[in-house]
Formats: C-alpha cells, sequence, structure tokens
C-alpha cells in the first residue's frame, strides 16, 4: 500500500564524480564531454583531474545496472489494494450490560444514547511485489495488503490479476499472495544477504507513488538495524531511493538477486533524506516457506519476559560484562514455568550460542519448532546454572482481531483493528513508562478499524476493560468476546497517553 509503515521516503544522492585524467587533444577547446563506454564513465576536460582507484590500485569503474534491471524487471509487479471504511458509529441506547456506577464522562453517556451509522466508502491504495516461482507466488508487505477487501496484481507486461492471500505474518511485515495464469511466469530467487556488505551496491525495483516499474541504485549503508518495528527487526539500511509505493518490492545485488524486501524509510521532513530499510533474505526465505506450506508463522517460546543487561545492571548483578538478557518475568503457565528459571536470571548462552543483544534470544527461540529442547547457560547469584527447557508454541494472542467479519462471527471474534503487546519492562524503559504503569500497550491501530475511529492511538496503554482491569492481551480479547457474546454495541476501555487517562465506547461492529 501506499502508506509508509514507521518511516517516510528520502532523496535521491547527488554524486559527483572526480574526473578521470586524460590527455589533451588537438583540439584547443574549454568543452567538458561525458562519454559513458561499458558502463565507465570517462569525462574530458581542460583542467586536469585525478584518477580514483581501487585499493588495488586499478581504476574505479561506475557500475551499470542496465541488464541487471532488464533481467529482473518482468518478476516485479505492483500490488493494488481495494479496503472498506466505514464511518461514523452505530445506534446505542443506554448502557447494555455495564454497572450503573461506572465512572463515565457525561459525553460518552450522550455518546452511547445515539451514534449513527455512517455509509462504507472504498479506499484504494498501492504497493510493489515480486514473484519467487513461476506459479505465480508473490512476496510483498504485509502492511500493504493488511485490510485488503480485494488484492489485485499488475505484472510487468500490464496485464491484471486478482491475487488470493496465501499467508501472512505481521511480526516481520511480509505476506505471500498467490495469481493463476495460463502460463508460467518470470520470476527472481532469494539470494544470500549474509554476504552482502556495508558500501555493496545494490538496485531496488518497484513502483513508487503508482508510476510503474522504477529503479533506484544505491549502496548498503549499515546491518542489523533495529527500527522499533516489531521483535525481529534486524533490517539493512540502504540509501537507495525508497517512496511510497516501493513497499514489498525488491532489493537486488549486482548479481541479481534478492537480498532483500523494501518495507521501510525514514524521514523527519516527510522528504527523501537517504535512509531506506529491507528485510533481509535469510528472514524472507524462512517466512515464505512457512506462509506457503502453512499459512501462518509457527515460531517457539520459551514464555519469559526479558530486557536488556546495562552497564549498572551488569554491576549490580556481579557480572563481568554487560551482555545476555536479564528475566523480568516467567509467565504463568508458559514452557519456562516448569523449569527452574526464575526472575532476576541472566542468560548468557542459548545452545551454546552466546546472547549479546536482548533480541538474539527472541530470534533463536522463534526459529526453533514447539516441541524442541533448548539449554540455557544462566548466572544466578553469581553462580553458573545450565537448565533445560521445552519450547512451546508462541500464543497468536496479539491481535484481538484479525480480517473484517460478517456479523454472525461477532460473537466469536469481534472486530476492533487492534494490535497490542505485554507491558514488558523493556517496553517500559522504551517509552518512558513509569515502573507502576500497568495494563496493555497499543502497537498498532487498523486504519479505519473502530478503534481508529474512538480515537485510539498507537503507544497508548489499555488498562481497563468495561470495569475490570486488563494487563495481557488475552484478558482484553477475552473481555471483548465476553461483551460481544453479551450483546453488547460497543465496548468500554480506559486508555491512557501521555499522563491523562479517559474512556473510550469502541463499537462491537463486524
Amino acid at each position: 500500500m501506499t502508506s509508509n509503515r514507521l518511516i517516510e521516503p528520502e532523496k535521491r544522492r547527488g554524486k559527483t564524480v572526480a574526473p578521470r585524467r586524460v590527455a589533451r587533444t588537438a583540439i584547443a577547446t574549454a568543452v567538458t564531454l561525458a562519454l559513458v563506454v561499458g558502463g565507465t564513465m570517462m569525462v574530458r576536460a581542460e583542467a586536469p583531474a585525478v584518477s580514483l582507484h581501487s585499493a588495488t590500485g586499478q581504476p574505479m569503474a561506475l557500475p551499470s545496472f542496465a541488464d541487471v534491471a532488464e533481467r529482473v524487471s518482468p518478476a516485479v509487479v505492483n500490488v493494488k489494494v481495494t479496503s472498506e471504511v466505514k464511518t461514523g458509529g452505530v445506534v446505542v441506547r443506554g448502557l447494555p450490560g455495564m454497572p450503573e456506577n461506572m465512572p463515565l464522562p457525561e459525553f460518552f453517556r450522550r455518546y452511547f444514547d445515539e451514534r449513527v451509522q455512517g455509509a462504507p466508502h472504498r479506499i484504494q491504495g498501492q504497493g510493489s511485489g515480486f514473484l519467487v516461482d513461476p506459479n505465480g507466488y508473490i512476496v510483498t508487505n504485509n502492511h500493504v495488503i493488511d485490510g485488503a477487501t480485494q488484492v489485485t496484481v499488475v505484472l510487468n507486461d500490464g496485464s491484471s490479476h486478482t491475487a488470493k492471500v496465501v499467508g501472512r505474518d505481521d511480526k516481520t511485515d511480509l505476506a505471500l499472495l498467490k495469481i493463476d495464469t495460463d502460463h508460467p511466469l518470470a520470476y527472481v530467487e532469494l539470494g544470500d544477504s549474509a554476504k552482502a556488505r556495508v558500501g555493496d551496491w545494490v538496485l531496488a525495483v518497484g513502483n513508487p507513488f503508482g508510476l510503474g516499474g522504477s529503479v533506484n541504485a544505491g549502496i548498503i549503508s549499515a546491518r542489523g538495524r533495529d527500527i522499533h518495528s516489531g521483535p525481529y527487526d534486524d533490517y539493512l539500511q540502504i540509501d537507495a531511493a525508497i517512496n511510497r509505493g516501493n513497499s514489498g518490492g525488491p532489493l537486488f545485488d549486482t548479481s541479481g538477486r534478492v537480498i532483500g524486501v523494501n518495507t521501510a524509510i525514514y524521514s523527519p521532513t516527510g522528504g527523501n533524506v537517504g535512509i531506506g530499510f529491507a528485510i533481509p533474505a535469510e528472514t524472507v526465505s524462512h517466512v515464505i516457506a512457512d506462509l506457503r506450506e502453512n499459512g501462518h508463522v509457527e515460531r517457539g517460546w520459551l514464555g519469559i519476559q526479558i530486557q536488556p543487561v546495562t552497564e549498572d545492571l551488569a554491576a549490580g548483578l556481579d557480572l563481568d560484562e554487560a551482555r545476555g538478557v536479564l528475566v523480568a518475568d516467567v509467565v504463568p503457565g508458559g514452557p519456562a514455568s516448569v523449569t527452574d528459571l526464575r526472575a532476576g536470571d541472566v542468560i548468557l548462552s542459548a545452545d551454546g550460542q552466546r546472547i549479546e543483544n536482548y533480541k538474539d534470544l527472541p530470534r533463536l527461540v522463534a526459529d526453533l519448532k514447539s516441541g524442541s529442547r533448548m539449554e540455557l547457560d544462566v548466572m544466578r547469584d553469581g553462580k553458573p546454572l545450565r537448565i533445560d527447557v521445552k519450547v512451546g508454541s508462541m500464543p497468536d494472542n496479539g491481535r484481538v482481531a484479525s480480517a473484517s467479519q460478517s456479523d454472525d462471527q461477532l460473537g466469536e471474534n469481534p472486530h476492533l483493528g487492534l494490535y497490542l503487546a505485554p507491558l514488558t519492562p523493556e517496553l517500559r524503559m522504551r517509552r518512558g513508562l513509569d515502573d507502576g504503569s500497568s495494563g496493555v500497550l497499543v502497537a498498532r491501530v487498523e486504519p479505519g478499524s473502530p478503534a481508529a475511529e474512538a480515537g485510539i492511538e498507537p503507544g497508548s496503554l489499555i488498562s481497563m476493560v468495561g470495569a475490570d482491569p486488563v494487563s495481557s492481551p488475552a484478558q482484553v480479547q477475552a473481555a471483548v468476546r465476553k461483551a460481544s457474546a453479551e450483546k453488547q454495541k460497543a465496548v468500554i476501555m480506559r486508555v491512557e497517553r501521555g499522563g491523562r487517562a479517559l474512556f473510550v465506547a469502541v463499537p462491537l461492529t463486524a
């Protein structure tokens, strides 16, 4: 979709190349002539110039991406989506199911007394994608197709095809589509992004601003970037121009293999500033394989809440160095709850792999299947321990409602458009929240959803649903389902943001 997730576009770099020194010709003119021969730019100038040399002393030639672009472009597609947005609210009389002494502001009582349902309207957006086999499987970003009621893929030859969503994974922002044709399609292969180095040339191909196939070149600026978009952030940072509509498009190396999926951009001004982010091909390969086989991604889960080990914590825990992860809590009923693992333990390695960063452990665990065994090397009260834990399957309770659903499904899974996360110590620290803060963090709000129309914003805390406090996504989910089963037309949530708390009424609509 054309929405920028997190961040925004970058400006195309202007690159000045120092001209090469050449001999003067017999023609004594002051004219500069640029020639492109075999991808090498040579500049004839009257004034002397310096040469660009590689580390070996050989002259450096600027690359031409023409051959690669010509070869890969037929596999890059335009993804068009249509979504339906409902405006207004619902007619509600009284406060069904709510206690008479519920401390609601007066305007909420007026809200419940009369709200009229507005007419739905359609919105359209577009992004990019690429074919990964000749049978019509297409990789794109989850945020491109999120909330879509119809997905259409336009191939490089201009033909349009209705696509079905095979699977999607919001934690890595990847989705797999499928189209049917009567002939094999051009496709590209995933490469090895682990071998990509900072400074390597890359090529981004996509559909910026709906203009159709566009090619932008740049370099890898950094690796392993965490942009706080999810628990498995490990982005390639690039300076190739990424704009609205490029989301979901492929990032190629100079051999024409896909080493990433262009996903996000950073822009404090709204313009291009030369910072884009791509999901590495290794992540794409694992996720897409699961989506193709199962329609979802199964991840391992230990059932613990962790936080980084800072220098101060390391000193207080009598550790030699600030590394590993500190166990802040053990989730009751989770896989780790039946082991000797405790809050306050520091996990230094898992299955023999050192834990340097606090995100290393979630990635290692997520790659394991449910039922696998994992050995944790732990430091407790200055003494080393080894704890064996059986990995469980990560519960899918981070989202209250998935796709839009019909009225007869409301009692089972009401649609609110909220994506929730447990309030861990690490999230408290990242969000600047007090240690005493409690509730469930709103990680994301689906545009045009009932939650969005009620004014709930990402970063807010939901501390109550109805008259009951909540501290986990599962509790919110259960309370919303209960309200729907009791035929309530809306559910009341106490939402905290920026030091202020207010009650919000969210219609229980499909």
